[in-house]
């Protein structure tokens, strides 16, 4: 820095960009359209400093999101460097090897000007409710294939928008209407964003950010190299599988050295690129890691740039974490979202404290159409839902909880009342979570049928069916998933388009997060607690936890209390586990 900033100036400015990024994302999600954002939160926002490096993010968001537009932005200030900008200028880009690996995702980013001079940018990534081509699976053989890829534009300058670009956007997707109205979601909040930073400006008699960014950056820099030194240097590997696509799994390899107050870490021995659209990016792959290294060791660091400069990511070109044009990319955070776990398992021996079993990782993301020509009403509608989390060192698993993604299943009354679909049943799943002295968490089940006697179709974006999430510590794996038509018993196709007849009824079985520790040191009252509140099943307490658990309340009783179950005998605990 060319000159001290005051340090309490430094506390007080960061604070309040913290705040104002959570305005923005209230205007984000209070003005957009499709329920993909508005309800789920399938978003990112951020603000950068002129140099386009990421000073600070909102309290929402998902890593994969965050992250990548962090490095994303890097390409955007190169595109249009600061001097050919105007004020009005609005840059939109969904070039997934630019930003957040898939077309889906839309960034927007807007440059904050002050006194005629760029000061900051603000931006704000968003999964599309569609964006053409196939809908969202990993069907595709080719990136061209998956829909309407933008470079880097403007969107709109200060006389107003390109209607041009938002013609072809409309005239591309499935729904003109949601897209475009998020895309205005993202402008308008970007712009609150960008209000609030003057007055902060105003309010501290600042002429720009960069001197303060530079200190909160080199701040969480200095924070995570100092839990990069607590951890002993070495080398770490772990390594694990996923169901990949139509019976050709994934594997997944990682070595972590530690060095001093660095960290390097690279997926050599990975599969290479898949023909299908799982692939990987390297800037998710990078997005994913880098917050793995900070959940695990320095959770309460701010995420900025400064956070990934102790981080260095290496993938081999070509492989299914760093492929390369035009591999097909979609469904990339089918395999992206099991990175977290898997550095979780490598450096476990390393964390003093312990860190989490496997989860079920990736999220579930199915995509229902009603589109034929006699559908009065045709419909495309994105839904989202989680399995369970691993088992932490010392506390059960989070039921129906997406990590690492963070976003959220949008409310039944949602579905059904902007869709034809039925939402028939949605409960936790008993004995989904892997057994441990501390057990993993509950998946779901979900039953989808729908009104109108119509054909439609979904696009199942999902994984551990095949590969269910490990245990650690002795604890127990946790339950595989499935996918099914209830009416007709068979196992549907995942990751791809699946044609379904008008009385069809759907059968999402979620998986749970694995166990950690041996499940005979669980007391004896957390068993039957787990038992009387529908988590476990008597017979898997018996089985699993060798705590024989009886119910001698009335069998046809659809309330029955904790007094209606007794323990009759238990295996003797082990210490430990």
């Amino acid at each position: 820095m060319s000159r001290r900033v005051d340090p309490v100036v430094v506390g007080l400015v960061a604070n309040r960009l913290h705040s104002l990024l959570d305005e923005q994302q209230a205007a984000l999600v209070g003005t957009a359209f499709s329920p993909v954002v508005r309800e789920s939160m399938d978003l990112a926002c951020a603000v950068f400093d002129s140099a386009g490096e990421m000073i600070g993010q909102s309290s929402g968001g998902t890593p994969g999101h965050i992250n990548a537009m962090a490095t994303g932005m890097r390409h955007i200030v190169a595109a249009h460097p600061p001097e050919t900008l105007a004020d009005g200028d609005v840059l939109i880009t969904n070039d997934p090897w630019m930003t957040s690996g898939q077309v889906n995702d839309i960034t927007v980013a807007t440059p904050a000007f002050r006194d005629g001079r760029v000061v900051a940018w603000f931006a704000s990534c968003c999964h599309s409710p569609d964006i053409g081509g196939r809908i969202l699976s990993a069907a595709a053989a080719e990136v061209f294939e998956e829909g309407l890829r933008l470079p880097i534009l403007k969107l709109r300058t200060a006389d107003g928008p390109d209607e041009t670009l938002e013609r072809l956007i409309r005239a591309n997707v499935r729904t003109p209407d949601e897209t475009m109205g998020d895309i205005y979601a993202q402008v308008a909040a970007n712009q609150v964003g960008i209000r609030s930073l003057n007055r902060v400006l105003d309010e501290f008699g600042l002429d720009g950010v960069d001197e303060v960014a530079a200190e909160i950056m080199h701040r969480s820099e200095q924070a995570l190299r100092a839990a990069l030194r607590a951890v002993p240097d070495g080398r770490y590997q772990a390594s694990a599988d996923s169901d990949g696509f139509d019976g050709e799994p994934i594997h997944l390899e990682v070595t972590v050295d530690v060095t001093g107050d660095t960290v390097h870490i690279d997926y050599s021995g990975s599969s290479p690129q898949s023909r299908h659209g799982i692939n990987v990016v390297l800037n998710y792959t990078h997005a994913y890691t880098s917050f793995a290294i900070k959940a695990a060791l320095a959770p309460e660091v701010p995420h900025n740039a400064g956070s990934f400069r102790p981080v260095a990511v290496t993938a081999p070109r070509g492989s299914v974490l760093n492929c390369v044009e035009p591999a097909p990319v979609a469904s990339r955070h089918l395999i992206g979202h099991f990175l977290p776990s898997l550095l979780f398992e490598a450096l476990r021996p390393a964390v003093s404290g312990g860190l989490p079993a496997m989860s079920a990782d990736a999220l579930w993301m199915t995509v229902w159409r009603g589109g034929g020509i006699d559908e009065p009403r045709p419909f495309t509608l994105t839904v989202f839902g989680a399995g369970g989390t691993g088992a932490r060192p010392d506390k059960d698993g989070l039921n129906t909880t997406g990590f690492p993604t963070g976003v959220r299943a949008a409310p039944t009354e949602v579905l059904e009342t902007l869709t034809p679909l039925v939402q028939r049943r949605r409960e936790l799943r008993p004995d989904s979570g892997g057994a441990g002295r501390f057990r993993g968490g509950l998946g779901q089940v979900v039953e989808i049928t729908r009104h109108g006697g119509h054909e439609w179709t979904v696009n199942a974006n999902i994984d551990r069916v095949d590969f269910p999430a490990r245990g650690a510590g002795a604890g127990a794996a946790g339950a595989p998933g499935s996918f099914t038509d209830l009416r007709t018993g068979r196992d549907l196709p995942r990751k791809q388009l699946v044609r379904l007849d008008p009385d069809a009824v759907v059968q999402l079985r979620f998986p749970g997060g694995g166990g950690h520790g041996d499940p005979l040191a669980r007391p004896v009252e957390r068993v039957l607690d787990d038992v009387v509140n529908g988590y476990v099943s008597i017979a898997a307490a018996r089985e699993q936890y060798g705590v024989d658990v009886e119910y001698t309340g009335d069998p046809d009783a659809l309330v029955r209390p904790p007094e209606s179950y007794r323990v009759r005998s238990a295996t003797p605990r082990r210490s430990g586990g």
